[in-house]
């Protein structure tokens, strides 16, 4: 291992390659962090002084971040119970959801539930699913599966323990879900040696900072109206803004232009609330970052 002085003042950064590839990237660069590939594409220098980045499986991830040759991560938290990492969650992006859950045909079950003899589960999840079957009381043997896991049954499974984001392949498998193990996202994770260190942590937290202000801009948009001196306070009673609303004056006195950062999810009942209450001239922009 490469042990030089630059190299150990470094954060080293892992970054996930397939499924959750293209969200952790958009993120990055929604944060203004650029990314440049070399050549082969899986050691990216980033425009965030003082981090060096590797593309790696999420599994691979975890143990890496386990061991310690990553500082930090992007992986599902399904995968660092699988492999029970002693890891710190610095932020969960809620990207990439997915449920954890057993599922079998409708055969196999019994009022929605495996019957009382010794059954067969393929998984890619053997910690998981281990606990799992010990919770619910069941008899069962593992069958470690390495990817098509929704393929197994009937015939070389009963049923099995997988990630779903949708049901769609399950229900292309013509198998349904009787029990959920957990739920899972893509989350930032460090090894806590890496927090110990005053400066790698104070760049760390920067590094958080400056993604989670995307998320939270994600969830806003600016909303920009004017409205009558009169109807002022009515219209800014209903303003689910962050603090306060900015307030400016008309020109000619002719009312006030409000300003004020809302829910993407309320827009549609909120403007036709604002438009009642006597506002006008509404605009609707995307915010880049919230930083608080």
């Amino acid at each position: 291992m490469n042990t030089s002085p630059s190299r150990e003042r470094s954060i080293h950064l892992a970054l996930p390659k397939g499924r959750m590839q293209d969200n952790v990237l958009r993120l990055l660069e929604d944060a203004g962090i650029r990314l440049t590939f070399d050549r082969r594409g899986y050691r990216p220098a980033l425009s965030l002084p003082g981090f060096e980045a590797k593309l790696l499986k999420p599994q691979n991830i975890v143990e890496m971040l386990h061991l310690g040759s990553r500082d930090v991560g992007f992986a599902g938290a399904d995968w660092v119970r699988e492999k029970g990492a002693q890891l710190v969650e610095l932020l969960d992006t809620g990207l990439d959801p997915v449920r954890i859950v057993a599922a079998a045909t409708r055969e196999f079950l019994v009022d929605g539930r495996p019957p009382e003899r010794a059954f067969v589960v393929a998984t890619e999840y053997e910690n998981l699913t281990r606990a799992w079957l010990a919770e619910r009381g069941y008899r069962a043997t593992i069958v470690r599966s390495y990817g098509a896991t929704e393929v197994f049954p009937p015939e070389d499974a009963d049923c099995i323990v997988d990630n779903t984001a949708t049901g769609a392949t399950l229900k292309a498998n013509a198998l349904v879900v009787f029990d959920e193990l957990m739920r899972s996202s893509t989350r930032l994770y460090a090894h806590p040696r890496a927090l110990e260190d005053r400066d790698k942590r104070a760049r760390i937290e920067h590094f958080v900072l400056l993604l989670r202000s995307v998320l939270a801009a994600r969830e806003r948009v600016m909303l920009e109206l004017n409205v009558a001196k009169d109807d002022l306070e009515r219209v800014v009673a209903i303003l689910p803004c962050m603090r306060e609303p900015t307030i400016a004056p008309l020109h000619h006195d002719a009312g006030f232009a409000v300003k004020a950062a809302v829910p993407r999810a309320r827009l549609p009942e909120l403007i036709r609330e604002i438009k009642a209450r006597g506002g006008s001239d509404i605009v609707v922009l995307p915010i880049a970052q919230i930083v608080p």
